[in-house]
């Protein structure tokens, strides 16, 4: 981690480094604002806890017993047991905004926890969920990391997730048979494409 200083002095003690090496204060008057804080690696700032709505209300559901995702329609008694419906989104510090607010998904089912990655398989991009925690601090480069940027910018209310190690390639659904399986798609310039509109 990094301190930008200003010409002001500053008085800090009690400095930890924490094993993620992001500087840790104790409760103490110093004039450093968040922003002034920067970390190297991405270093994990909040969870959210949601739902995943595709553009026509259909709930992401994870069924790692099936190896799938899909969105589907799911009844109000379904959502309430949440099998494999409730997100957490982790949301990473970063010190370069304009790309969008890395975050990383993850979704509990009976006791385990799953985490969102992708993989190339057969030559093209896979959405997979594998058991495990999401890690507190990402040193690098991670194929879990996903940039959340508003859908367009008079929809703010919904999202697209770029994939951070395949840039212009989206989290969108693909028809297969029934299913509206997640999938990696590839954005054209200047498109709006549906299937990649995710709301909370």
């Amino acid at each position: 981690g990094r301190v930008k200083m200003s010409a002001e002095e500053i008085l800090m003690c009690a400095v930890e480094l924490g094993k993620n090496f992001c500087l840790y204060f104790d409760d103490l008057f110093f004039i450093i604002t968040p922003a002034e804080l920067e970390c190297d690696a991405l270093c994990k700032e909040k969870t959210l806890h949601r739902v995943l709505r595709n553009v026509n209300s259909q709930l992401l559901v994870v069924r790692p017993d099936l190896n799938v995702a899909a969105f589907e329609d799911v009844t109000d008694q379904e959502m309430q047991s949440g099998k494999g419906m409730h997100f957490s989104i982790h949301c990473y510090k970063t010190t370069t905004p304009l790309a969008g607010m890395p975050v990383a998904f993850s979704v509990q089912v009976e006791d385990k926890s799953y985490y969102m990655c992708c993989e190339r398989e057969c030559g093209e991009m896979i959405v997979r969920f594998k058991e495990g925690e999401v890690p507190k601090e990402i040193p690098g480069e991670s194929n879990i990391i996903f940039f959340k940027k508003t859908f367009t910018s008079c929809c703010s209310k919904a999202f697209k997730f770029e994939y951070s190690m395949e840039r212009g390639m989206f989290l969108a659904f693909e028809e297969e048979g029934y299913l509206r399986k997640l999938t990696l798609k590839k954005l054209s310039k200047d498109e709006v494409d549906e299937t990649m509109k995710i709301s909370f």
